[in-house]
């Protein structure tokens, strides 16, 4: 059998080696570089590779190919391999059947990352052997070739969900939906919405599926659609037998007829939507029926994910916050929803198709001065020029912190999140925050 790979990645090289170790013949092609630690393991593991080319004559003879996600469905090499009938899959969809491990699996357009680390945590900690994967840390493949866990917490990309097959999680979150990624979507939502929930097609009745009760997209689809999973719904404002809710400050899970409550503000997470995150993963907890001290303590001193709502320092009383994973304007809504003093706003990089309005309460009652950091502001510019009393664009990390260090005063905070993804000035959004943290060390 002949897996081709393409991308030389993080998700391409651990398919790459659990392939080889299951019997295939195996080649990796990258149209770009491939990392030289990349490049490394596959020549120890004698596995041939080939960057910034794809040779039609050696990929279009596979048996089965994985595309990486951040390969769309409309490169021409892909295009080529859908119209010879060759199957063009995701990794989680390779490495699942090599696995006899439970997995989490966790997708939505925000909070996924959190929701994954806390769930990943409250496992861990009640002694657990668990692994943590998907679309952070260690690819999936590569633990399945390596380890041997019990069970698994994936955090699952709607691209990494578009090469699915027969794949289920026992386990399915989606913490939300909204408007991201649509240039992968022919710009249609309902394409993208589509595409979330193939994390729950082929869940049986013995499977479950937890999901945000509030989130419009979600339940407008499980009204038209079906899936065979058991529901267990979380919500901030409605209260259910078999679900999770918060009420009078109390976060109350009720699954099976086990109950499980705690006060929220013992939580280490702060903000209305860490409290979806938490509920989404003290349900999988229960699930697991992990000990209600342990699941108690772990959401006492959970740290958070970095680069999220993550609080650097505090200079002259102006606190300086890093929300640099906040790629879309959903994400943003969160933090500037979450601010409770003046705030100097840093935005701005590559637009996926952003609908600005969406922010226009909030920058109005939070948001004294906007600092546009990206290649075109314009948008960002046309939105809020007239909402703003001060607005600046900057082509550089440190100028961004610099001005926001000049207006800001005491008792304000400095919140960079900036609603696009960062390719047109950063590596990633990892870079970008880095970048900001080092900056606000230096001031």
């Amino acid at each position: 059998m002949r897996l081709v790979v393409l991308g030389g990645g993080e998700s391409g090289v651990g398919t790459a080696i659990l392939g080889k170790k299951k019997g295939y013949d195996v080649f990796v092609s990258d149209f770009g570089k491939i990392k030289e630690k990349y490049q490394k393991v596959l020549t120890s593991n004698d596995i041939s590779w080939e960057e910034e080319q794809h040779t039609e004559a050696l990929i279009l003879n596979a048996d089965v190919v994985m595309k990486s996600p951040g390969i769309p469905e409309k490169v021409a090499i892909v295009k080529k391999l859908v119209e010879k009938g060759i199957p063009v899959i995701s990794e989680i969809e390779f490495a699942a059947p090599f696995t006899k491990a439970t997995t989490i699996g966790i997708t939505g357009s925000n909070g996924k990352t959190t929701t994954t680390m806390l769930t990943y945590h409250l496992l861990k900690s009640a002694g657990l052997n668990v692994g943590l994967g998907g679309n952070i840390g260690k690819s999936f493949a590569w633990q399945v070739a390596d380890e041997d866990f019990d069970s698994y917490v994936l955090e699952l990309s709607s691209f990494q969900l578009d090469g699915i097959v027969h794949y289920k999680p026992h386990i399915a979150i989606i913490t939300n939906i909204s408007p991201d990624h649509l240039d992968r979507y022919d710009y249609k939502y309902e394409n993208y919405i589509d595409s979330k929930f193939r994390i729950t097609r082929n869940q049986t009745e013995e499977d479950y599926l937890i999901y945000d009760a509030d989130d419009e997209a979600i339940t407008t689809w499980l009204k038209d659609n079906k899936t065979k999973a058991q529901l267990i719904p979380f919500s901030l404002t409605k209260t259910f037998e078999n679900g999770a809710f918060i009420k009078n400050n109390i976060m109350e899970v009720s699954i099976n007829q086990e109950e499980f409550k705690m006060e929220t503000e013992s939580m280490a997470l702060e903000g209305k939507h860490n409290m979806k995150n938490a509920m989404a993963a003290t349900s999988v907890a229960k699930l697991m029926q992990i000990r209600k001290a342990t699941i108690r303590e772990s959401l006492s001193n959970f740290q958070g994910v970095e680069h999220r709502l993550e609080k650097v320092l505090k200079i002259q009383n102006v606190q300086y916050i890093n929300d640099s994973k906040a790629t879309n304007v959903n994400a943003t809504f969160f933090a500037l929803d979450s601010m409770n003093t003046p705030t100097v706003w840093i935005v701005g990089g590559v637009d996926k198709g952003n609908d600005y309005n969406e922010l226009m309460s909030l920058v109005r009652e939070k948001v004294k001065a906007v600092i546009c950091l990206g290649v075109d502001n314009k948008k960002i510019i046309d939105a809020f020029g007239n909402v703003v009393d001060i607005m600046l664009e900057v082509n550089s990390m440190s100028d961004a912190v610099k001005m926001a260090k000049r207006i800001a005063e005491k008792g304000d905070t400095v919140l960079l999140s900036p609603a696009c993804a960062s390719f047109d000035l950063f590596e990633n959004y990892e870079d970008r925050g880095n970048q900001f943290k080092q900056a606000v060390q230096n001031l």
